[in-house]
This record gives C-alpha cells, sequence and structure tokens, in this order.
C-alpha cells in the first residue's frame, strides 16, 4: 500500500512539514521500522544509524532538497518504506512539484484495519500543504519487473507508483483514481470546491471531506478494492469518479519498455473508456 503527496512549493518553503510527516509516520510504525538506506554515490545500502539519521535530517534541511529513501529492508520490494523527492519549483518549468510515498505492508492493514489505514493517511495529509495525493494499492517495483503490464492490466484498482518521475512531471495534474483521493489548490477551486465535488458523487460508500484550506479527500468505500478486470465494469465508484476528474487528470508521455503508448493510454482510461 501507499500513501503519496504532491506539492507545488519548493523543498525549502516545506521540509518543516516533510520532516513532521515523516515523525508521524514513525510514531504509526515503529521507529526502527525504517533500517536501511543508499548511498547517494554508490547505491550501496547502509544500516540507520545515529549517523544516518544525522544524514537524512541534513538531506531534509538542505535548502537543495534532494533524495531521501529508507526502508525496512534494502532486499525487499514490498515492506515500510519512506521515499521523498525534494525539488526547487520554478514558475517555469510547472511540471515539477516535490513528491514523496509511505509505504506499508498489506499486512498492517490486514492487522490494524482499513480505518487505521485512512487515521494515518489523513494525519500525514494535516502536515502537508499538498496539491494532490492519494493512497491506496499500489504494485511497487525496483527496476524492469517481468510481468508488471500484465499485473496493472488484472487489478485495476492497483496504482504504479514512481514518485521520482512524477516529482519531475506531474505539476498540478492529478494522478488518477485511488481508495483515497486528496484533492488541492487548483483542482479542487476549479472543480467548484468539496460541496460541487460532493454533489457530483453518488455511490454507496463514496464520502468526501474538507480537510480546510481549500483542501479535501474522496475516498471510495471502506476499504481498498483491487478490482477485477473479468467484470463488466469493475469498481464503479472508481469510474464515477474518474469520469468528474478526467479533466485534470495526468496523462503519461515518458513510456517503459512495460508499455507501448497505445497499452499506457488503455490503462489510464481504464476508468473511463
Amino acid at each position: 500500500m501507499s500513501i503519496c503527496f504532491y506539492l507545488s512549493r519548493s523543498h525549502q518553503d516545506i521540509a518543516k512539514h516533510v520532516r513532521r510527516a515523516l515523525e508521524f509516520y514513525l510514531l504509526a510504525v515503529g521507529p526502527k521500522t525504517l533500517a536501511w538506506y543508499p548511498d547517494d554515490e554508490r547505491g550501496d545500502f547502509w544500516e540507520l544509524d545515529d549517523k544516518g539519521w544525522e544524514w537524512v535530517q541534513h538531506k531534509l534541511r538542505d535548502e537543495g532538497g534532494g533524495i531521501v529513501e529508507l526502508m525496512e529492508r534494502p532486499d525487499a520490494i514490498s515492506g515500510y518504506q519512506f521515499e521523498y523527492r525534494g525539488r526547487t519549483i520554478d514558475p517555469s518549468f510547472p511540471s515539477k512539484v516535490c513528491a514523496m510515498a509511505f509505504w506499508l505492508p498489506t499486512e498492517f492493514m490486514e492487522e490494524h484495519g482499513p480505518g487505521r489505514v485512512q487515521e494515518l493517511a489523513l494525519g500525514l495529509g494535516s502536515f502537508l500543504p499538498f496539491c494532490s495525493g492519494h493512497a491506496g494499492l499500489s504494485l511497487h517495483r525496483l527496476g524492469r519487473t517481468p510481468g508488471f503490464h500484465a499485473l496493472c492490466s488484472s487489478y485495476p484498482g492497483m496504482d504504479r507508483t514512481e514518485v521520482g518521475h512524477l516529482s519531475w512531471n506531474l505539476g498540478t495534474r492529478i494522478n488518477g483514481t485511488h481508495w483515497m483521493n486528496f484533492l488541492g489548490p487548483p483542482a479542487l477551486g476549479e472543480l467548484g470546491g468539496a460541496s460541487a465535488l460532493r454533489s457530483r458523487l453518488s455511490s454507496p460508500g463514496t464520502t468526501v471531506r474538507e480537510l480546510g484550506d481549500e483542501r479535501a479527500v474522496v475516498t471510495l468505500g471502506e476499504a481498498p478494492e483491487a478490482g477485477d478486470t473479468g467484470e463488466e465494469q469493475p469498481l464503479p465508484a472508481y469510474r464515477e469518479l474518474a469520469r468528474v476528474l478526467e479533466p485534470w487528470l495526468y496523462h503519461e508521455t515518458y513510456i517503459k519498455d512495460e508499455f507501448t503508448p497505445e497499452e499506457m493510454l488503455r490503462w489510464e482510461r481504464r476508468f473511463l473508456d
């Protein structure tokens, strides 16, 4: 599972908020859960000891921002993990954002329930002046993964989260439809605000919660669903929200080996066509 946020503000303006969100996440999952971090230069992994935490704090305070990755285990592609890409936002390059992802193993939801995941996502969002964000089931990979396209195609309710790439390209667009959908300026304002958005959504279980400061979260049911392409129209609540958000949805133009341009467009429009 991933909880992601995108902020159209420079790292130096949001660094303190990012540090507070990371502290909140560690309180929820355990302070010793994140135990490794990669070396900037060689890519080696190091244990996250006191010296490592000094390095993390320096990176999160540095005015220029940068990359911070912390993980439970260096040899795992699932589990607890924190990813952050801090950028300096330049109005002449509006596609850049600061982006972060807080990862949870599915066992966390199985043990604590989806309500606890909602609480964690809402708590994290309360620290961050986001322009958008999302939480839900997500496919996590390291490098090229055989069968990745097939997995994406089979489970429409699952995200393919790549915050590093999105930090250069997303801007204030919305990265698809998810279980929890965090909306801020400018998209929420252009939608008419939380009340107008609520009036356009009628699927059972869909809720729209105002978060203050022109932000809201749309939650599609009590728990996330992976979906099943064998159904005639899988995940109707996701389809309803996708139709409302369509003018603001992000379209990927950089296509990796696992997808052809046609396959990528079909995947992006899986709740629209």
